[in-house]
């Protein structure tokens, strides 16, 4: 996802000189690109976030659109009130640009882990918040958050995400991606585990179960339309994210349900636990861990998949 991201950001940058990337410390091997074509609208800051995050809302205010670009939890947490306070209060042109979501810097520990950044970004004001399933999802999601007024969360994995969509896929803020047609139950993704909840479906399909897939890419604004008709369709829906099942993808189809008073449907939000973990390991161990590997998904969806057999739409 990130060599898509700075892809196309280059592109973008070589037609609108008013992009401008700021970086914390890091990048290397991905950004020198960049670096080297506009060597005046690029600027390294050191491990310094909070400033890197003010620098880039000074910029906007002065007609710049301006990409943030740092791991995981550290351009959004550790400077979050200056996301708030000059980026967010002022409705600047700053683009916050996370790398690693989720587990994907797992050996690192929990310092590097981002398990809270889109329950916290999407409840900013004027914030859009977008995590990308797939490679063309994220090229996709970059060229569209540059033309979008206003603060945009961009969360993208780490590398070696398998491509999910075919090329051309239609791609808007605020519209899930309709990946899969099902009408037994929905699986919902946002991030970088589209690629699991596709393999899970494909294995329901073997089992008999048609399930439908959408990728949510966009957690504010959520496309509401997209639940409804999914709780309207299908007998169940799950939600799959790697993050807090607390205040991400499944807590905002949740909101949208529980203010539906014509649809009642099952629920399971699948993600992670509200806990640090303790556990050491990479990426793929982590998700195991947690039962976000195909076989856990499937597994944690048993008991939902039971009871919409009887239940009768």
């Amino acid at each position: 996802m990130r060599t898509a991201f700075i892809r196309v950001l280059f592109e973008l940058a070589e037609k609108d000189e008013r992009i401008n990337l700021i970086v914390g410390d890091l990048g290397y091997s991905v950004v020198e690109r960049f670096a080297d074509r506009f060597p005046t609208r690029y600027l390294n800051v050191g491990v310094a976030e909070q400033n890197m995050t003010g620098i880039a809302a000074g910029m906007a205010l002065c007609g710049k659109v301006v990409f943030t670009y740092s791991i995981a939890n550290f351009p959004t947490l550790r400077c979050l009130e200056q996301l708030r306070n000059d980026v967010c209060y002022h409705n600047a042109d700053v683009k916050i640009v996370s790398v690693g979501g989720g587990y994907a810097y797992g050996v690192l520990g929990m310092s590097h882990h981002a398990s809270e950044d889109l329950a916290i970004l999407r409840s900013l004001p004027n914030m859009v918040v977008v995590a990308p399933g797939d490679p063309i999802e994220a090229a996709l999601a970059t060229a569209a958050i540059a033309k979008q007024p206003g603060p945009c969360y961009l969360r993208l994995g780490k590398t070696g995400e398998p491509t999910v969509h075919p090329p051309g896929v239609d791609f808007r803020l605020g519209k899930a991606i309709p990946v899969r047609e099902g009408d037994e139950i929905t699986l919902i993704s946002t991030g970088g585990l589209l690629y699991n909840t596709v393999q899970v479906a494909e294995q329901l399909s073997r089992d008999g179960i048609q399930a439908r897939v959408l990728s949510m890419h966009t957690l504010k604004p959520l496309d509401s339309e997209a639940v409804l008709a999914a709780a309207r369709e299908t007998s169940a829906i799950a939600t799959i994210e790697e993050h807090s099942v607390n205040g991400g993808l499944g807590s905002a189809v949740a909101e949208v349900l529980a203010e539906a008073c014509e649809v009642k449907v099952p629920l399971k939000r699948l993600g992670l636990p509200s806990v640090f973990v303790s556990e050491v390991g990479g990426h793929a161990y982590l998700r195991e861990v947690f039962s976000l590997s195909v076989e856990g998904i499937l597994k944690s969806l048993e008991p939902m998949l039971e009871q919409a057999k009887h239940r009768v739409k």
